[in-house]
């Protein structure tokens, strides 16, 4: 059986040690597994590789269309659980596009990993739309878990639903990280919070920006709307540390 995975290079899967660059974990050593595929669209997405292949109409500000041959490599599951289990972090951390739909691969994946490694710290980094399969949910550790607000041009009957975030805000593994790129995106946050009951120990406000230039600049006012309302501060490191790149 095989995983859908992003690239790097055409080819080469996107697999790759580096640092956590956000959310509850940023700072640690950490192994990145990106998978290929989306159900949202949104228009500032840094990782458009992953779906707005030639052909998809979905609107990406940046208009460009990538060649799904290039950008997209199948790995067998166990094949994937060896790349994992050879480096050094011992913390992985799947992300997407939108993992959760490989959600019953993902999980013999990391079954796979266990058996030649065991013990891994496993995060996912989910849009929220999708529940987690079962077996899947029964060896993760934590959810960064980033519902998308209205300016992602994701209509919220798909981006966000009631019966998902419900769950979310319920799971003590979510830690909720909601891209801000304006001030009036945070109207919609705090309903959101009201609306969910989302504790603010595990809510992460984090400036939308692929340039270290873009993302100092909406740091201040949104590291002082956080320190005012009780809610947490992520920044982007690895854009800091590497911009914008792949396999970072």
């Amino acid at each position: 059986m095989t995983l859908t995975l992003a690239t790097t290079t055409p080819g080469q899967p996107e697999i790759f040690a580096s640092l956590q660059g956000e959310g509850p974990s940023m700072g640690r050593p950490s192994t990145f597994v990106r998978l290929s595929r989306c159900n949202l669209a949104c228009q500032w997405c840094d990782t458009a590789y992953t779906w707005r292949f030639t052909g998809d109409n979905r609107f990406h500000r940046d208009d460009l269309a990538f060649e799904r041959r290039e950008n997209q490599v199948t790995m067998e599951e166990a094949d994937l659980a060896q790349a994992v289990a050879d480096l050094v972090p011992d913390r992985l951390v799947i992300t997407g596009g939108e993992p959760l739909l490989q959600g019953a691969a993902l999980a013999r994946m990391v079954k796979a990993l266990d058996e030649i490694r065991p013990g891994m710290h496993v995060e996912v980094e989910t849009n929220s739309t999708v529940a987690p399969h079962p077996a899947l949910d029964a060896r993760i550790d934590q959810y960064n878990v980033s519902p998308k607000l209205a300016h992602s041009g994701n209509p919220d009957t798909l981006a966000l639903l009631p019966e998902r975030l419900a769950a979310w805000a319920a799971e003590p593994r979510a830690f909720f990280k909601f891209v801000v790129a304006t001030r009036d995106d945070l109207d919609e946050v705090m309903a959101l919070q009201q609306t969910y009951a989302i504790p603010g120990a595990r809510l992460f406000l984090m400036p939308e920006g692929r340039s270290s230039d873009v993302i100092r600049e909406r740091s201040g006012w949104l590291a002082d709307f956080c320190s005012q309302h009780g809610l947490r501060f992520t920044d982007r490191l690895h854009i800091h540390l590497w911009g914008d790149t792949r396999g970072t």
